[in-house]
């Protein structure tokens, strides 16, 4: 009988998209069977997200008490459930390859909800809602606007939001900026006037969030790295897809994947690192892209050279060391651990960046927000979305610190709306920072 789990590191392994089975449903449906019992027989993850609680009650309710008697149109909501955190494949499930039970389970979701696509198509509504550049472009156009519409306190607009488009009436959603990341960057894009003092240079990736809905992450990562002598430019060919992953649009993640590595060539070529602001998009150009494309030489060359914003900075700060300048910080911090962060397996380098800030006192939270992108935001999620959040957004309002931050700020907003809803008012923690923020004030830089 084989053992549980080894010592082994997870691999992940190529989705074989070209395999005439990969779409057909019956292999698709024993699949998840074989791997929906190996679930059963283990329940590890029985509170790591509400995918596997939706499991393991229908095979409870079952006439057997086991999965065969569990009907297969019954794995719907199972699978509709999971956010693509990754948190049981790189975390939690003893069984993930190299051990011979072979489970990846966000990876077959993916293949469940390609296959979906391709039979039944998407709603319009969710279509256009993950078409993120489209989207941030005309809500910039009309900034003013679309962030009044989009308000949470807005009685008129955001119940036809939620009839329009599925989107829960008291969800947060980001806002929009006239100016972009792009338009606001010091310089138009050319290298520094300056030398760099120490040798580096970046090509910041603003990814979509940044560059339409929160330019002053970018800013604020851009004075860092400029203050410790990094030469950086702006690159944003466009999204990474992750809004289209989740939905398992994976020849239109292919796509976008062969076009921005060929546009960021140039960028490696001039010898820049390519360092992603969020860690969503650092997961999808360092790992998902190579196993969406794994014949693509230039796919892999750009997750060889990608970066997390937070990882860069570490690196600088554990081989050259960080230029003089940090203060202290008037307050604590509560620090969120994206889960996409922590898929990188890179270790937890928020901490790690802002431990550098003089006397930094930090509580650290390592539980998912349940907010998982879109999904988080959708009525029919929303409030399992705060339950899944709750346990940490209960750790952050217990903490007493001055700041929350998360390296997905979306994800720290979703918090922020658990601590209200557990503080039942308002708080004393204003918004969500990404923790490249406190370290640019640490600076004096914002």
């Amino acid at each position: 009988m084989p053992g549980e789990g080894g010592l082994r590191a997870p691999e992940r392994r190529p989705l074989d998209r070209a395999d005439p089975d990969f779409h057909d449903p019956a292999k698709i449906d024993a699949e998840l069977r074989r791997v929906f019992d190996i679930c059963h027989g283990c329940r590890r993850c029985f509170n790591l997200c509400d995918s596997f609680p939706r499991l393991f009650d229908l095979i409870d309710e079952s006439a057997t008490g086991e999965l065969d008697s569990v009907p297969s149109e019954a794995f719907g909501p199972v699978v509709d459930a999971c956010t693509l955190c990754d948190m049981c494949f790189m975390t939690t499930c003893p069984y993930v390859p190299p051990h011979e039970f072979d489970v990846d389970l966000p990876h077959l979701v993916l293949r469940y909800r390609s296959a979906s696509l391709a039979r039944d198509g998407l709603p319009f509504a969710e279509r256009e809602l993950a078409r993120t550049d489209r989207n941030g472009r005309l809500g910039g156009a009309v900034a003013p606007l679309a962030n009044w519409a989009t308000a949470t306190g807005n009685r008129l607009t955001r119940p036809l939001l939620d009839k329009a488009a599925g989107i829960h009436p008291e969800a947060s959603l980001p806002k929009f900026h006239f100016r972009t990341f792009a338009k606001r960057r010091r310089g138009t894009g050319e290298a520094n006037a300056h030398a760099p003092a120490r040798g580096r240079r970046a090509a910041l990736f603003a990814t979509c969030f940044v560059n339409y809905n929160n330019p002053e992450i970018g800013l604020a990562a851009e004075a860092v790295l400029r203050r410790n002598g990094v030469d950086t430019v702006c690159a944003y060919p466009g999204c990474c897809g992750m809004p289209q992953l989740e939905q398992g649009d994976c020849d239109d993640v292919a796509a976008r994947a062969r076009r921005t590595a060929a546009a960021l060539a140039p960028h490696i070529d001039a010898g820049r690192d390519i360092v992603a602001l969020m860690p969503s998009c650092a997961l999808m150009l360092k790992k998902e892209w190579p196993l969406l494309v794994p014949d693509d030489a230039a796919v892999a060359r750009l997750a060889a050279r990608t970066r997390d914003i937070a990882e860069y900075v570490v690196d600088i700060a554990g081989n050259e060391g960080l230029a003089d300048g940090l203060k202290p910080l008037d307050g604590g911090v509560t620090v969120h651990l994206a889960c996409h962060a922590r898929a990188q397996n890179v270790g937890p380098k928020a901490v790690e960046m802002l431990r550098l800030i003089p006397g930094a006192d930090l509580a650290v939270i390592d539980r998912c927000s349940g907010h998982g992108g879109s999904w988080g935001v959708k009525t029919r999620y929303f409030e399992t979305a705060l339950k899944v959040g709750r346990p940490a957004a209960r750790k952050a309002a217990a903490s007493g610190k001055t700041f929350l931050v998360s390296e997905c700020p979306l994800a720290g907003e979703h918090l922020r709306q658990g601590m209200e809803r557990l503080a039942k008012g308002p708080l004393a923690v204003e918004r969500a920072h990404h923790p490249i923020e406190l370290l640019a004030r640490a600076y004096g830089a914002a």
